[in-house]
């Protein structure tokens, strides 16, 4: 049996650890190292917690219908165990709103890939849009797409503290330490060497390091297309709240907003991703903040004009781990270094395709092979070959 050390103990890294360990491996030979145990700024930290199933790639759609199955059924997932609770799902959904021919055309498309993986995504002409939420304004909106099942707010840090919790009570080793470099010999890694000089052994090293994951890589000599790139959330009440839950809308304007809260409360959350959008430090969460009145409280005011009354609770800054070439995870073994396995590069999707990446990449381990759902397109392989694996549906 191998011993496996995994670089970063985020929502991927502790995903990874907890199904290695469901699946049989030894818990004593299993190590995650974190740099930062109490992973503040950590992208699991600034997620928005959302999962959907409206993906343009199907196997996307499939990675997320079994990321809801498992959420809606975590306590029995984590063997039944009481003393864990159930995760959470507000399915108010998504909703994408189309404005013109080449963005209902990708909504179309989309709409059937996610329906031969049986989602239950709905396509609304804007009229059934405006009897089921009469607050939009949705002049220059021509088609949406709503799911309507399986889709909204779901409680990330419950699933991310209970697989970290798990795997520790099992065996599993949690070490607070920097990855310096990974240890190579003969072409194949024999652990990694922390900042501090110590030394951990290794047959099967995983890059499980979120925006960091390009610096780990580079530490092994290999190149990673995945770049730390800020992305904005703002946290508001409305002086007229909508009555009735706010689907997780999506603008062609670009910017989204959803409920923030359970029921009908007068939360909400909005996003955005910057105009200016450049590859940054991972340690680097400041903002530019004036976007905010100059194009974000603009466009929701808009697209729902009870939001030309709003007062802003509280904002911030996390990051995306974004593979630039595709937009799409990367994950399996890499060819240029025996050993070596990379898990990074999700791009806003990861809380969501936590249980199914770490399932895939603890059965490669594991097993020696993909059994439940075959994730080799993710490949590292069609990351070296230049052939984008591509996802166009990115918030």
């Amino acid at each position: 049996m191998t011993d496996v050390v995994i670089v970063g103990g985020a929502i991927m890294g502790s995903s990874l650890a907890w199904w290695l360990t469901e699946l049989g491996h030894d818990p004593a030979r299993v190590t995650v190292v974190e740099r930062d145990p109490t992973y503040e700024n950590c992208g699991t930290a600034h997620t928005n917690s959302c999962i959907r199933q409206q993906f343009g790639n199907p196997l996307n759609v499939a990675v997320s219908r079994f990321g809801v199955e498992f959420l809606k059924d975590f306590r029995a997932h984590m063997g039944g165990d009481e003393r864990v609770p159930e995760v959470l799902l507000h399915p108010f959904g998504y909703l994408y709103l189309a404005g013109d021919p080449a963005e209902e055309d990708r909504l179309r498309a989309a709409h059937a890939a996610q329906q031969a993986q049986g989602s239950g995504t709905v396509l609304m002409a804007p009229e059934e849009i405006a009897a089921r939420w009469p607050f939009y304004d949705l002049d220059g909106i021509t088609l949406g797409s709503w799911g309507s099942r399986d889709e909204g707010y779901f409680d990330g840090t419950t699933m991310f503290e209970w697989w970290r919790r798990i795997a520790r009570e099992r065996g599993v080793s949690f070490v607070h330490g920097e990855v310096a470099g990974v240890d190579t010999a003969g072409g194949r890694v024999a652990g990694v060497v922390l900042a501090d000089g110590t030394r951990i052994g290794a047959d099967v090293v995983v890059n499980a390091a979120g925006s960091r994951g390009a610096a780990v890589a580079r530490s092994a000599g290999l190149d990673l297309p995945v770049e730390p790139r800020k992305r904005y959330t703002w946290v508001f009440e409305a002086a007229r709240p909508l009555g009735q839950d706010l689907p997780l809308t999506i603008d062609p304007s670009g910017v989204h907003c959803r409920q923030d809260g359970v029921g009908p409360a007068n939360q909400y959350m909005a996003g955005a991703t910057p105009a200016h959008d450049p590859a940054v430090d991972p340690d680097d969460f400041g903002g530019e903040w004036e976007m905010w009145e100059e194009t974000i409280w603009p466009a929701l005011a808009t697209r729902i004009p009870a939001f030309e009354e709003i007062r802003v609770k509280r904002a911030w800054v996390g990051h995306y781990d974004l593979n630039v070439l595709d937009a799409n995870a990367i994950l399996g073994f890499h060819p240029g270094l025996e050993g070596f396995a990379i898990m990074n590069g999700f791009s806003g999707h990861g809380l969501q395709q936590s249980a199914a990446m770490g399932r895939g990449l603890a059965e490669r381990i594991v097993h020696g092979r993909y059994v439940s759902l075959d994730l080799s397109p993710f490949g590292v392989e069609r990351v070296l070959a230049g052939e984008p694996f591509a996802e166009r549906a990115v918030i």
